[in-house]
């Protein structure tokens, strides 16, 4: 363990220079020290049921069938056999909210242990392994639960369908609830419901929006120790990957854990870094993690990779979003005397065209594009071409 000490550092290297260390974090049988007990045992008593929850909705099916008929025929009948189809259903998708909160509630005191003191990243996470494993769990609970979660339409769909069907049935809840108050919290918890699964990644909104948080609330730990901590754990799971330490993993399924860790990782340093992950200057090495998944079987690698195509997307569309702010404000005026004579769409649509090439030259600077294969980022000559 003593060789964690010799670990990437600012100083050291960087994404441009990798260098190869015989580093090996115990994913599978780290104990806690006495100063990590605390924090460990309320950390676990809340991961006890992560594992069941993966399940349930790993097998979750739906109500669509009941809930087309109660649609398409809606008598009396139909609709009870929908509704009475989808409250057990949605019951789980409550304890799925419910535990996301346990989850927001967790990850700062984690990395509050992780982050803070006179310690560096590396020896944080050579005395600290047990709590480094636990918070590799969060992460690939977070990567696993948001992939079933957008394998399965039918969630969205029968809570949909819940909301909808509330107000026709105030005469129920006032039945089984017997006060107005605790009829209002129903309707604000399925407001908040609502909120979380219109995420596409909902487990990972609270884990960067939790990270973020501790971020901004904890003032007297420096960003840096954060983004840090997140950087160094991702090259030692690189270099574990990359490095016949792997072979020491008593159980195969460890790899993919270490895989899905080193991707999560690097989703969230993106969201906590002020300049993300994807850049010349970040602490990551981003494209060695790219290679890394390449060269893992399809059925590993594709979630991975898709993961971090969809946070490449976003930035291309927020890139356009914030120029798209920027050049309309600028150029409101030139629309407005121009518009009179019928130039006005001219103007906008070379604006357009304009944003599009930037935001394009932007994402291929990266040069993650090419990694990727992402094949999809518009070339726009022309309004017509676009």
């Amino acid at each position: 363990m003593g060789k964690l000490l010799s670990l990437l550092s600012r100083d050291e290297s960087n994404c441009c220079t990798p260098q190869k260390y015989d580093v090996f974090l115990d994913f599978e049988n780290a104990e806690p020290t006495e100063s990590e007990r605390e924090v460990f045992d309320e950390v676990e008593k809340v991961l006890e049921c992560s594992e069941s929850i993966l399940n349930e909705i790993g097998i979750y099916k739906g109500a669509g069938r009941e809930i087309r008929e109660a649609i398409t025929t809606p008598t009396e009948q139909t609709q009870t056999k929908a509704w009475n189809v989808v409250l057990p259903l949605v019951e789980k998708l409550k304890n799925f909210y419910i535990f996301s909160l346990e989850l927001e509630r967790i990850v700062p005191k984690i990395l509050g242990e992780l982050c803070s003191g006179a310690m560096s990243p590396a020896q944080h996470l050579e005395q600290q392994q047990a709590l480094v494993k636990q918070f590799a769990e969060i992460l690939e609970f977070v990567l696993k639960f948001d992939e079933y979660k957008m394998k399965t339409p039918a969630i969205q769909n029968d809570f949909s369908y819940y909301r909808r069907t509330m107000n026709r049935r105030q005469r129920m809840w006032s039945n089984e609830c017997g006060s107005a108050s605790d009829r209002n919290s129903r309707f604000h918890l399925a407001n908040r419901m609502s909120l979380f699964y219109a995420n596409a990644t909902p487990m990972l909104r609270v884990l960067t929006d939790a990270t973020a948080t501790f971020v901004q609330q904890n003032r007297d730990i420096p960003i840096e120790n954060t983004t840090e901590t997140l950087a160094t754990m991702a090259k030692v799971c690189l270099r574990m990957l990359e490095s016949p330490l792997v072979s020491q993993f008593e159980h195969e399924e460890t790899e993919l854990l270490v895989l899905r860790v080193m991707v999560g990782l690097v989703i969230l340093y993106d969201h906590v870094h002020p300049q993300g992950a994807f850049t010349k200057s970040s602490n990551l090495d981003v494209k060695g993690c790219i290679r890394l998944l390449k060269e893992q079987p399809t059925v590993k690698s594709e979630p991975l990779l898709n993961a971090l195509r969809f946070v490449l997307f976003f930035l291309f569309f927020l890139h356009c979003s914030t120029f798209l702010t920027f050049f309309i404000i600028r150029n409101c005026f030139l629309c407005i005397l121009v518009s009179r004579s019928g130039l006005r769409i001219f103007s906008v649509s070379h604006l357009f065209i304009y944003l599009i090439q930037h935001a394009r030259k932007s994402l291929l600077k990266t040069n993650l594009v090419t990694k990727l294969k992402i094949q999809n980022v518009p070339k726009v000559n022309s309004v017509r071409s676009w």
